[in-house]
């Protein structure tokens, strides 16, 4: 059989120019399903060195959802560095850089000095959008390089030459700034390989020798066109579409790197594919969050990377688990009880593995020990053959509760769920109870194991203002009686209309300064709590002046406006930590609960 060895074509490195868009009508007929050929010419492996993760969560990923908030941006790169960037696994992350919101979010995650995930940026192949690469001071940045016809010809309206042009101007002078582009090579399953990308990977390779700087390119798959079949032709196939930049352009396999969409389900053995063929770097993304069908899944390229190098301690394992529990918890995200890794039921059985087959052998249904490497052990799929302890058993483990938390099997309350789920099989039913069910049967007998919506309120309202407090006293400093001594108390009023009242005692608990939000609540306040009220015995000026640390009450209604309000305090203290007063808020509850979205979004912004 031929072997492919582009070098040996010379042609395959000057670009082919076009009067009209080549648009493969034969591989791509679109009112019929995209057509596979062979042509005889195939590749041999030649795995890459060496292999990593790249992480396009906040970029991508977050095309295909709400908008993360900064915080959770934070949360969940710190989380990324825990399941891979201690070992330079997953090696960068890539973030959008056009909002405020997003600046602040880059902000604070470089603020981490992470060696790895690097924060790198996406921009279009603008020249606005690389100075602000340029004056936020990245050293290196993805660009928007698409290199189909359809993209040039329908999307961009040039031709090859303009478009050719155009993106050698941007990688010149990203390198002349010192930053190293990485230019993504959009739609590259439907280009012309030989005659526009293979040209256009030539000359960035020699702008990258003159500059010394490297120029990194990402081949992307944006329609999951891309198949995993040596043989097959150009181009759709991924290791040919590797080797040919490894082998014809000359680029190193280090500087490539495979994005991946899943339109056709083969988005992760593509992606392993890529790797087993000369390219070091696989793009993807969380759960394979991503536009359409979505990317590689990252947490699959962690195991699939672990399976092919049998490198176990290249990651964190057991975070994949911490991960699908904050999109969980934080973001309300649903995750499908089969999905690999992290599903409900993903290793499970509905041929019923229950406690005592357990006891026998978990291997027999366990693709591996999901305890040890991803922190969950087998779950209990509930029948009527599961019994109280089953259910007692499921109940445990769904809800997290432990020792004295747990519940037992002879708990009345498990009796009256085991005698419905008895019912339901008496009747003729004949699959197992499912995750949803036995959760609506859980809530329904055993409701004091589920936070009430109350307590959720009291907990966000707690959480939201321990952040508000904690923006003000930093830039306290006790200084004397009278408002006038402190105006960044009316400034905090102002910036936070959900605040009813701000007040602030000495040491003794002396009131020294209070402001009121609403007017006509004034004279109230002054004649009831006016300047040098002693305010030594109130909950809020006792627990933090004992402790020395935060304090919050509980939900209660205020004497002076009847509304539902909060309080928060905190020591204000000096140079060398002594505490020199108390500062307190009376915080709305009800505008706090409307203004927790925004308040969430500082929360992240101010790390």
């Amino acid at each position: 059989m031929p072997l492919l060895n582009p070098t040996r074509n010379p042609s395959c490195r000057v670009l082919r120019e076009t009067d009209n868009p080549e648009l493969f009508r034969e591989t791509f007929p679109y009112s019929r399903i995209s057509r596979v050929f062979f042509d005889g010419i195939f590749v041999d492996p030649r795995p890459a060195e060496p292999m990593f993760i790249t992480d396009t969560t906040f970029r991508d990923g977050q095309q295909a959802r709400p908008p993360y908030t900064a915080r959770q941006i934070l949360d969940i790169y710190d989380l990324l560095h825990e399941l891979g960037g201690r070992s330079g696994l997953i090696r960068a992350c890539e973030f959008f850089i056009y909002s405020d919101k997003d600046k602040k979010a880059v902000e604070a995650c470089r603020d981490r000095a992470y060696s790895f995930p690097q924060v790198t940026p996406w921009i279009r192949a603008d020249i606005e959008d690389l100075r602000l690469v340029r004056d936020m001071g990245f050293k290196e940045a993805g660009m928007l390089t698409s290199v189909s016809d359809y993209h040039i010809f329908y999307k961009l309206g040039k031709d090859r030459k303009k478009a050719f042009d155009s993106y050698l101007s941007m990688a010149s002078k990203a390198l002349e700034w010192g930053i190293t582009p990485r230019c993504h090579f959009e739609d590259i399953t439907r280009a012309d390989v030989l005659g526009f990308c293979i040209p256009l990977a030539v000359k960035l390779m020699e702008l990258s020798r003159q500059a010394g700087l490297p120029v990194k390119i990402r081949l992307c798959d944006t329609l999951g066109y891309g198949v995993p079949y040596p043989g097959a032709s150009l181009p759709r196939s991924v290791p040919r579409l590797v080797r040919a930049f490894t082998d014809a352009a000359g680029v190193p396999g280090e500087w490539l790197e495979w994005h991946g969409h899943n339109d056709f389900h083969k988005v992760l053995v593509n992606a392993s594919t890529a790797w087993q063929y000369g390219c070091s770097g696989v793009n993807g993304t969380l759960f394979g969050f991503g536009e359409r069908t979505g990317n590689s899944p990252l947490e699959a390229l962690v195991i699939e990377y672990i399976s092919l190098t049998g490198q176990d301690d290249a990651a964190n394992t057991r975070v994949i688990t911490d991960i699908a529990q904050y999109f969980e918890k934080h973001l309300d995200y649903h995750i499908p009880d089969n999905y690999p890794f992290v599903g409900k039921d993903f290793n499970a059985t509905s041929a019923g593995i229950h406690l005592d087959g357990m006891a026998k052998n978990e291997e027999i249904y366990n693709i591996f020990d999901t305890t040890a490497i991803l922190g969950r052990s087998v779950p209990i799929i509930i029948t009527d053959k599961s019994g109280k302890a089953g259910i007692a058993h499921w109940i445990n483990q769904s809800l997290g509760l432990e020792g004295e938390a747990q519940v037992s099997k002879s708990n009345p309350a498990i009796g009256m769920i085991y005698e419905r789920i008895l019912k339901a099989y008496e009747v003729g039913r004949s699959t197992s109870i499912s995750n949803k069910e036995m959760l609506s049967l859980a809530k329904r007998y055993v409701p004091e194991l589920f936070p009430s919506e109350l307590e959720r309120i009291r907990s966000l309202a707690k959480r939201l203002s321990i952040q508000v407090i904690t923006r003000l006293v930093g830039s306290l400093e006790v200084r004397g009686e009278g408002n006038d001594h402190y105006p960044c108390l009316t400034g905090f009023l102002k910036e936070y209309p959900i605040i009813q009242y701000i007040n602030l005692t000495d040491r003794e608990g002396k009131l020294l300064a209070s402001v009121v939000n609403d007017r006509q609540y004034q004279d109230e306040y002054d004649s009831r709590l006016p300047l040098g009220y002693d305010c030594s015995s109130r909950e809020w000026f006792v627990e933090p002046m004992k402790k020395g640390r935060l304090h919050v009450t509980d939900i209660y209604q205020s004497l002076f406006t009847r509304r539902l309000v909060v309080s928060v305090s905190a020591p204000v203290v000096d140079a060398d930590d002594n505490i020199t007063g108390i500062i307190g808020l009376d915080i709305k509850l009800e505008e706090l609960l409307r203004a927790a979205e925004a308040l969430e979004e500082n929360e992240g912004n101010a790390e």
